[in-house]
C-alpha cells in the first residue's frame, strides 16, 4: 500500500511539474492600474501587465515623477523655482537667450522639422494668436453669458509675430532665443505627447513590457497585452457626439495596435459656447478662427509625439489635402470624422478597424 501511495504520489508531482512547464508566460502577469490628474491639465491613466503589484507601482511612480518634470518644462503660464522653461523664453522673448534642458531643445527642434513636413498648419510659433483665443475662452466658459470672439484685427496684429524662423535654437550652447519681441511659444499641440513618448521609451528601457499610458487621450502602447488571450491592445475612438468613453456604445469603432500611438484632435476637447456656436481650441492658421473641416482626427503613427502633432494638422487642412498628407507619410494612418458624421480612414487603418473584422485575438 505504501509503494502504491509513493508511486501515485510521484505520478502526480510529475503531472504537476509538466504542467508549470507548460504554463504560458503571460499567466505570471497581473493587469494593474493608476492615474493621477496633476500634469498637462489633465487625466492620465496607466495600466501594465507586470508580475506583483510591487512592480505596478514602482513603474507608476517613475511615471507619474517623469510627467510632472515634463510638464513643468513644457508649461507656457507658470514658474518654476530653479527652472528655465517654455515660460522662460516668452518672458525673454526680444531681450535675451534662455538656456534650458535637453528636453526642451528636442521638443522645439522637433515641432520645427515638422513644422515643415506638414505645410506649416500646426506652429508653435502661434503663442500671440493662441493667446488671445485662450483669453476668451476662459472667460467664455466662466461667463457664459458674455462669450464672444475676439475681434479678427487682434487677431491679425498678433499673427504678425509668428514667424517660426525666428524661434533661435542653439543646440551648442543649450539656449532658445524668440528674436521678436511679441512673439510667444505655445506647445499645446505637441507638448503632451512628445512627453508621453520621452515616458514611453524611458519606462520600457527599465523594464516595462506591457502597458498603455493614456496621457488626456494621447494613448501610447507598450508591447502587447500579456493576459494570455489578446495578441493586440484595442483602443476605442471616441464618438465627438458621445463624450463618455466607459460605454462602448458610445465609440465609434475600435483599433487593434502594438508598439503604437493613437492620438485624437476634436472640436469637443477644448472649447465655449457663442451664440449656440461650439468654438473649439483647434485654430486655422489660414483664418485664424476655429478649423471646420471635421468634428475629429485620429493618427496611429509609432511616435507619439508624431501622432500628436499630425492629429492637429490634419485636422487644419481642408480633406482632400489632409489625406494626401497622411497617405504620403511611412507608417501613419487616419481616421476622418466629418462634419456629418461619416467616417473616411486610410487604407491601413481599415486593416486595423474592428468594424472592418480586425480584432485582438492570438488567432490572427
Amino acid at each position: 500500500m505504501k509503494k502504491l501511495t509513493a508511486f501515485w504520489i510521484s505520478v502526480i508531482m510529475l503531472v504537476l511539474f509538466l504542467s508549470s512547464c507548460q504554463i504560458k508566460p503571460e499567466m505570471e502577469y497581473q493587469k494593474y492600474e493608476g492615474s493621477f490628474f496633476d500634469t498637462f491639465d489633465t487625466l492620465t491613466q496607466v495600466v501594465a501587465y507586470t508580475k506583483s503589484e510591487q512592480e505596478f507601482h514602482d513603474y507608476f511612480e517613475k511615471i507619474h515623477t517623469r510627467f510632472q518634470e515634463l510638464h513643468r518644462l513644457y508649461d507656457i503660464y507658470h514658474d518654476y523655482p530653479g527652472i528655465n522653461n517654455i515660460k522662460t523664453i516668452n518672458d525673454n522673448a526680444g531681450i535675451q537667450p534662455v538656456k534650458v534642458e535637453k528636453e526642451i531643445i528636442d521638443l522645439i527642434l522637433f515641432s520645427k522639422e515638422w513644422y515643415e513636413r506638414t505645410d506649416g498648419r500646426t506652429n508653435i510659433a502661434m503663442g500671440s494668436v493662441l493667446q488671445i483665443w485662450h483669453q476668451y475662452r476662459e472667460q467664455g466658459q466662466s461667463e457664459p453669458q458674455n462669450a464672444k470672439l475676439p475681434s479678427l484685427d487682434a487677431l491679425q496684429e498678433a499673427a504678425k509675430h509668428t514667424d517660426i524662423d525666428q524661434v533661435l535654437v542653439d543646440t551648442e550652447n543649450s539656449t532658445v532665443y524668440l528674436a521678436d519681441k511679441r512673439m510667444r511659444l505655445d506647445v499645446g499641440a505637441v507638448a503632451k505627447g512628445f512627453a508621453t513618448e520621452i515616458v514611453a521609451r524611458e519606462i520600457m528601457a527599465e523594464g516595462l513590457e506591457s502597458g498603455i499610458i493614456s496621457a488626456g487621450g494621447n494613448i501610447r502602447v507598450l508591447g502587447k497585452p500579456l493576459d494570455g488571450i489578446r495578441e493586440r491592445w484595442g483602443i476605442g475612438i471616441q464618438d465627438p457626439q458621445q463624450f463618455i468613453l466607459s460605454d462602448e456604445q458610445k465609440l465609434l469603432d475600435t483599433i487593434f495596435v502594438n508598439n503604437a500611438s493613437v492620438v485624437s484632435s476634436g472640436d469637443y476637447q477644448r472649447y465655449y459656447i457663442v451664440d449656440g456656436k461650439r468654438i473649439h481650441h483647434l485654430i486655422d492658421p489660414s483664418t485664424l478662427m476655429p478649423a471646420e473641416y471635421y468634428r475629429a482626427v485620429t493618427v496611429v503613427a509609432e511616435h507619439s509625439g508624431v501622432a500628436d502633432f499630425l492629429s492637429s494638422s490634419l485636422f487644419l487642412l481642408p480633406y482632400e489635402e489632409s489625406r494626401a498628407l497622411a497617405d504620403s507619410m511611412d507608417g501613419v494612418e487616419a481616421i476622418w470624422v466629418m462634419q456629418d458624421g461619416r467616417l473616411e480612414a486610410t487604407d491601413g487603418m481599415k486593416k486595423i478597424m474592428k468594424s472592418n473584422g480586425a480584432s485582438g485575438a492570438k488567432s490572427q
